[in-house]
């Protein structure tokens, strides 16, 4: 996508998952792919022990923020009809496109910005983003894109960091056990990153989520806040949140919510 159609923070964004593309998830994409079971964010939660996932057989399904679109490949293999990726990353698309590929499982891929979907009102049946759209895209934006994209009756799930996370993530340590930013205003925080640059991500407060839902036509059906099970260990990449500190205190969320 050309530059001057993205915002500058989804310049940054692109540019930061090109790096991380070649240093780690280009190498992890195979692993991902070939896993018959279903977890969760950063700590592996396995699917069959939180159940927060629909029934997708015979659904048409769109992961907004697919990077390497391992998401995608689990819910083809759980019986998806259709499943199309979009991304604005041409790295992590290319990584995308090789595994479907090696694994046959005829996914489809956009390269667009989750915020601006260049596809049909009410395609889909089901929309997902794991880290993708719903940290790295403006909530104001891609979520009232994916309540355009889905039909009535359809369904959004989306992970994203924990509220309290943010809340206690300082600009270049890792995070404490002090609130060390304010949750009034919150809604986009600007990193730097020694290893894949600078980038932004966003969130609202809980109550802000619940009522942009509410005013762009969803209905939470449910909501789940996620601890690091307890033989977890840290994580080679996402260094910033101690696997010890995320066993006490949830450092994700899912929210799953249906179209009106």
């Amino acid at each position: 996508m050309p530059e001057e159609t993205l915002p500058d923070y989804a310049i940054r964004n692109r540019a930061n998952w090109t790096a991380a593309n070649a240093q780690y998830t280009a190498g992890s994409a195979r692993s991902s792919w070939a896993q018959d079971h279903i977890h969760w964010g950063v700590w592996k939660v396995p699917e069959d022990e939180i159940k927060v996932l629909p029934d997708v057989r015979g659904l048409e399904v769109i992961e907004l923020g697919c990077g390497t679109a391992y998401v995608g490949a689990w819910l083809k293999k759980r019986g998806a009809r259709r499943v199309v990726g979009v991304d604005i990353t041409p790295a992590q698309l290319a990584t995308a496109r090789a595994m479907n590929a090696e694994f046959g499982l005829r996914l489809e891929f956009i390269e667009a910005n989750a915020e601006n979907v260049p596809l049909p009102d009410a395609s889909f049946d089901f929309a997902i983003s794991e880290y993708g759209a719903s940290i790295w895209c403006d909530p104001y934006l891609w979520i009232p894109e994916a309540a355009r994209l889905l039909r009535p009756g359809g369904e959004l799930l989306f992970m994203r960091n924990s509220t309290i996370q943010i809340l206690c993530s300082p600009d270049d340590e890792v995070v404490g056990e002090r609130l060390v930013r304010p949750q009034k205003g919150m809604h986009h925080v600007d990193w730097q990153d020694e290893e894949v640059g600078p980038s932004t991500d966003f969130h609202i407060s809980a109550s802000e989520q619940f009522q942009l839902l509410r005013k762009t036509g969803f209905e939470v059906v449910d909501f789940r806040e996620l601890f690091a099970p307890e033989d977890a260990v840290d994580h080679p990449f996402y260094k910033w949140t101690p696997v010890e500190w995320a066993k006490r205190w949830p450092a994700e969320e899912i929210w799953r919510a249906r179209k009106l």
